[in-house]
């Protein structure tokens, strides 16, 4: 049996895990990379081994850096299934159409403006192909194993995180081998605490958080303090955020700020056209998370609810106060852009980080203290107050990380750490050897095991 690290290796993005054994191809997510361009531009590179002779794809989770780069697998010649949960398939969906449109677009306009350095700029994959994904999904229940072939089976259990999200355990050649995806936290607004593994001869577990502990400061007073001086100021409050788990987060303590009488009666705008089709999803799933259907139905009607992008143009251009939340929530593309480049360059203007922010992101060089940032090929100067709440984030952290392992009734024979830059994982590393004593290893991309 092998595993190869094609992504997700010394970076949070574009996990993709191959799993070979007697014949058999296994591929553990299929994400996008994102961040720095040395990453972005490996997302045209071809796999190390041609798509077509991919068996299965097991997806932990619907966000951009696990499954977005299922459109150039299939374009390529994939033809196998693809398992999922039901909330995870209909995200995955929203995502990939989503992230196909704004690539079609993003080209578009850098032929429009003449700001590529490609002689006619292409879209990473169109609608069309995203499209073609679809017929592929299985829905995978939950602790229910899924035989694969003969002797190899997939068992997805909750991992917290976003709606619909997994741990997989897939037992093959009599060895057991999971792979966290991306592990909630233990006290997450919205999301259940993430099921802990009880068996595991190889663990492959996230480290994006590995170096770091969430502050336990109030997260709603720090947003009732930050919206309340940006409208005081007269200012405009954005919210980049994830469409999908952190968008509906954001919006359900508002609601409760605003039900307190703690935040001012001006617009509350939900601006991502997949955010608003996420909180349907949430709707038809009541038990993958803590919010009633009443609930829903109540914060949904505190919010302007924008999907058409003229509609976004006017609210862009009204200078009064209010508080928007777009994606991206990395600033990488997305809705938010557009309001960026109208309000980065005010001073009264408070921009809410409230996520991940990977390396070489516009939202990581906001945090980082960028003077300017390039946006659609041109360059605006930092005016705006750019804050973060840390207490925000759907990952777990350093704590959380280490209790998802207490509950394992064996000594695995490795820990591989995944999808983290290589200091939190480095340090996650040595607090694991330290409580449990495991045997970890940091891969590289392109890195091959046997096991």
């Amino acid at each position: 049996m092998k595993v190869t690290f094609i992504g997700g290796a010394g970076t949070v993005t574009g996990s993709k895990t191959l799993i070979e054994s007697k014949g058999v191809r296994i591929l553990i997510d299929c994400g996008l990379f994102q961040g720095i361009k040395p990453l972005r531009e490996m997302n045209w590179d071809p796999l190390p081994i041609l798509p077509s002779t991919i068996d299965f794809v097991l997806l932990t989770h619907g966000h951009l850096d696990h499954c977005g780069w299922l459109p150039r697998l299939v374009h390529q010649g994939f033809k196998g299934k693809i398992y999922c949960t039901s909330p995870t398939k209909d995200i995955t969906k929203l995502i990939l159409l989503d992230s196909a449109k704004i690539q079609e677009e993003e080209a578009e306009k850098a032929n429009k403006g003449k700001y590529s350095k490609h002689e006619i700029a292409e879209a990473l994959y169109t609608v069309d192909q995203a499209e073609k994904v679809f017929p592929l999904f299985k829905v995978a229940k939950l602790n229910e194993p899924i035989p694969l072939d003969a002797e190899i089976e997939a068992t997805f259990t909750t991992a917290g995180h976003i709606l619909g999200a997994c741990t997989i355990a897939v037992t093959l050649e009599n060895k057991t081998l999971v792979f966290s995806g991306d592990v909630g936290r233990d006290d997450d607004v919205l999301m259940f605490a993430p099921t802990k593994p009880k068996k595991a001869d190889y663990v492959f577990l996230e480290s994006t958080y590995g170096n770091r502990l969430h502050p336990y400061s109030d997260t709603k007073l720090e947003l009732e303090k930050y919206i309340n001086n940006a409208i005081d100021e007269g200012g405009t409050v954005i919210i980049p955020s994830f469409a999908v788990e952190r968008a509906q987060t954001i919006m359900f303590l508002l609601w409760q700020l605003k039900q307190e009488n703690r935040i001012p009666n001006v617009p509350y705008i939900i601006d991502t056209p997949m955010g608003i089709s996420a909180l349907e999803i949430f709707r038809d799933n009541p038990t993958w998370h803590k919010l009633s259907p009443v609930e829903c139905d109540k914060v949904s009607k505190m919010f302007l609810l924008v999907s058409d992008y003229k509609e976004t143009n006017e609210i862009i251009l009204d200078n009064r106060p209010k508080v928007v939340i777009a994606a991206s929530g990395m600033i990488t593309g997305g809705r938010v852009l557009s309001y960026l480049t109208h309000y980065i360059v005010i001073p009264e203007t408070t921009i809410i980080m409230v996520g991940y922010q990977a390396e070489g992101t516009r939202g990581r060089k906001l945090l980082d203290g960028a003077e300017e940032i390039k946006i659609y090929g041109q360059y605006y100067p930092v005016k705006a107050n750019i804050v973060e709440i840390g207490g925000l984030s759907a990952h777990g952290d350093q704590k959380d990380l280490l209790n998802w392992l207490s509950e394992l009734e064996n000594k695995p024979t490795k820990v591989f750490l995944v999808h983290g830059e290589n200091q939190p994982a480095d340090e996650l590393r040595i607090k694991i050897q330290e409580k449990y004593g495991y045997v970890c290893k940091i891969p590289l991309i392109g890195q091959e095991f046997e096991l």
